[in-house]
């Protein structure tokens, strides 16, 4: 049986992952919550050379914390992790994080992770005082998560440019013929272009399943430039871009194998996007696993099919994350 879609095309096919939405028209930016129902083991991979995150350190294999309650991705550059802290605010209300100390008295500590992307120079009022917009937008996206979502100019992505095209976020899942899942979803902002040269073709249309991008196709005759990009960013400004992604999956990881998978994941950026981890990228993918699904015997070769899942659906999400936004 071959691979395919889950029933909504989208990472929330993984169960136990719901994602929230939420933006700001006047700002032009936005917040996208990835919750995870019951806590999930997490890894992360920062290819880019200008890179904002939050609590990735934790995420590396020996520290005391496996799994976390939620992933944030957001605009609003620097002032955009603070998305995370209306999220934590949101699981301590409802009891949740890691408990070093049980008593009454000390509340667990939600663990949020969170990457940025850059649109601070889009043309939305950034006049906002000393209180950034971005924790009401994480408690927003937070209350909406669900099974079910928008793309395009929504969450993170709702200020993005991809290239000199609009940007946006997609998500995309792939469900394999022995039942494991693999979900991504990319916050698209990058400097290169997620188009062939000359084309409306994605450079990801070899990836893509039942035309959810569109289904164009480069003609025939098209001949490969190495130095022609198409239509990138012409004058990268340093930390203006990024494209920040998540995968989940519901096959059981340890936090190597997690790591590994966000590594492998990392190539679903250059199938989709060139030139990709630039110096002023700060392209991020994390990794999420539910655990519901023990990987078969030999582990290795179960790893690597995940890992390569994660690469090519990742390259769908970006591409279905710029083609809804031009719908």
């Amino acid at each position: 049986m071959m691979a395919k879609p889950g029933p909504r095309n989208l990472i929330t096919d993984v169960e136990g992952i719901l994602v929230g939405h939420a933006e700001d028209s006047d700002v032009r930016s936005g917040t996208t919550v990835i919750l995870a129902e019951k806590p999930a083991l997490a890894a992360v991979a920062v290819a880019g050379g200008a890179p904002g995150t939050r609590e990735t350190d934790l995420l590396a294999a020996g520290t005391l914390v496996d799994s976390v309650d939620a992933i944030v991705l957001s605009g609003g550059s620097s002032f955009g992790l603070a998305a995370a802290d209306g999220v934590a605010a949101c699981l301590k209300a409802e009891g949740r994080g890691f408990g070093l100390i049980d008593l009454p008295s000390v509340p667990k500590a939600p663990i949020v992770p969170a990457a940025i992307l850059y649109d601070l120079a889009n043309g939305g009022n950034k006049d906002w005082g000393d209180t950034s917009p971005y924790a009401g937008l994480g408690r927003k996206a937070f209350a909406a998560a669900a099974a079910t979502f928008e793309q395009g100019r929504t969450g993170a992505g709702h200020g993005a440019a991809a290239g000199t095209h609009l940007g946006g976020t997609g998500s995309a899942s792939i469900v394999t013929g022995d039942g494991f899942t693999v979900g991504a979803l990319a916050a698209v902002n990058c400097y290169g272009s997620v188009f062939m040269p000359g084309t409306d073709a994605f450079w990801a249309w070899p990836y893509e399943i039942d035309g959810e991008f569109g289904g164009a196709r480069p003609p025939a005759d098209f001949t490969m430039d190495a130095e022609d990009w198409g239509a990138a960013k012409v004058n990268p400004g340093l930390g203006q871009n990024t494209t920040i992604a998540c995968i989940a999956t519901d096959a059981a990881l340890t936090p190597g194998e997690a790591q590994r998978v966000a590594r492998m994941a990392l190539s679903g950026f250059s199938r989709a996007i060139r030139p990709v981890f630039a110096p002023f990228d700060g392209d991020a993918v994390f990794v999420l696993s539910t655990g519901a699904r023990p990987l078969p015997s030999p582990a290795p070769g179960a790893l690597a099919r995940i890992g390569e899942l994660a690469a090519a659906t990742l390259a769908r999400a970006i591409a279905k994350g710029v083609y809804s936004s031009r719908q």
